[in-house]
């Protein structure tokens, strides 16, 4: 069976003030096309379909273009929510999509009742498991202490526990939403961190024959049977050197698993540029960047005059400005923003509190201000769910 393993399409997100419809709906073009030319049996979206739990209406428009579209090439397709969906709102009829061989998985108690696909060599079960928010679906899973890896455990083993009472042979394929140790994150995902803890272990999908990941944004092989595909679209300069693709994976009668990527239309490249305003100006080797988004970093250790007029005579398409004077790391005029860069708001709080009292906090607090953190995430993503 040769399924195509994509997620995180964000339809409705920015990048920066560029509206993406248009590219993202020219990703959708490609893998209609890549469905019908590559002969894919079954499609597999791993969550994040939305950028928010409430989208503008030109994404929605453009997400029913698309189910329209893979349903009428008569190949299945089977979807989970991502943490930035809307379960709820995504999952909105989903009994009868499903008759049009369109399958939304956004019910956390249903992640072992998988879709039943058939090729020559038997039955492949596709189980969708939604992202899983710990504080949300501890109780259906019961689990004491609510975290990623633990939900997630619980939910794979309802699924071992039904993958065994099928038909010996049956290969299987999971769907989840994660993330998942060894993979490399870029700035623009969500954080999801529970308890100081966001990544899972590859070992918990052990006993399926393909894990399709989404979450992060790079194309990323964890094992040979997990692997994130990416966004189709970068959506922050953190990508600017990924290669965005998906996967197309071809499971043998055994189920073994291969695996190509197949390259995304690219709107436009994009290229981080760093130094002073005079030097990014009349650099001959920064030619090959004048069509490409822009990121661009200025050193001069005084801000220079109308620096954004200036670089866009150059570079046109230049989104972001920032300003990095370059001074001794003990300068006490480093920006507040490079002095939080890469700190986790535990890390933060725990910072402020050891400059307040002249002592970091003890473990007990540390617990304390970790259960704020968890506590505020869990009530953001009840209000979302409600909305």
């Amino acid at each position: 069976m040769r399924l195509l393993h994509t997620s995180d399409w964000h339809l409705g997100r920015a990048f920066h003030r560029v509206n993406m419809l248009g590219a993202q709906a020219g990703f959708i073009g490609h893998l209609v096309t890549t469905v019908r030319e590559r002969g894919v049996d079954a499609v597999v979206v791993s969550g994040d379909v939305y950028d928010r739990a409430v989208p503008p209406l030109a994404a929605v428009e453009l997400f029913d273009g698309a189910l329209h579209r893979l349903a009428d090439l008569g190949v299945p397709t089977v979807m989970i929510s991502g943490n930035h969906d809307s379960a709820r709102r995504l999952g909105v009829g989903a009994g009868l999509i499903g008759r049009a061989g369109i399958h939304l998985r956004t019910d956390p108690s249903a992640c072992a009742t998988p879709v039943v696909l058939r090729d020559d060599f038997g039955d492949v079960a596709f189980y969708g498991l939604p992202y899983l928010e710990p504080a949300l679906v501890k109780d259906e899973f019961g689990v004491e202490k609510p975290g990623h890896e633990a939900v997630l455990a619980a939910a794979m083993d309802r699924v071992r526990a039904d993958l065994a009472s099928r038909a010996r042979g049956t290969r299987s394929v999971v769907l989840a939403h994660a993330f998942v140790t060894g993979g490399e994150a870029s700035d623009s995902e969500r954080d999801i961190t529970v308890g100081g803890v966001a990544a899972v272990p590859a070992g918990v999908f052990d006993g399926v024959d393909y894990a399709a990941l989404g979450h992060l944004h790079g194309c990323q092989t964890i094992t040979e049977r997990v692997r994130y595909s990416g966004s189709p679209l970068p959506y922050s300069f953190s990508e600017a050197d990924h290669r965005k693709s998906m996967w197309l994976v071809d499971l043998d009668a055994d189920g073994a698993v291969t695996a190509e990527r197949v390259d995304c239309p690219v709107p436009r490249a994009l290229a981080r540029i760093r130094g002073t305003l005079e030097d990014l100006l009349a650099d001959p080797g920064l030619a090959r960047h004048e069509e490409a988004w822009i990121e661009a970093t200025l050193t001069d250790a005084v801000r220079p005059a109308d620096p954004m007029a200036r670089l866009a005579e150059r570079f046109p398409h230049t989104l972001s400005l920032a300003f990095a004077p370059e001074r001794a790391p003990e300068d006490p005029d480093v920006s507040y923003a490079q002095r939080l860069a890469d700190r986790s708001d535990q890390e933060i709080a725990e910072d402020f509190v050891a400059h307040v009292r002249g002592a970091g906090p003890d473990e007990h607090e540390q617990g304390v201000l970790r259960h704020a953190f968890d506590a505020v995430r869990a009530d953001e993503a009840v209000r979302e769910v409600a909305r």
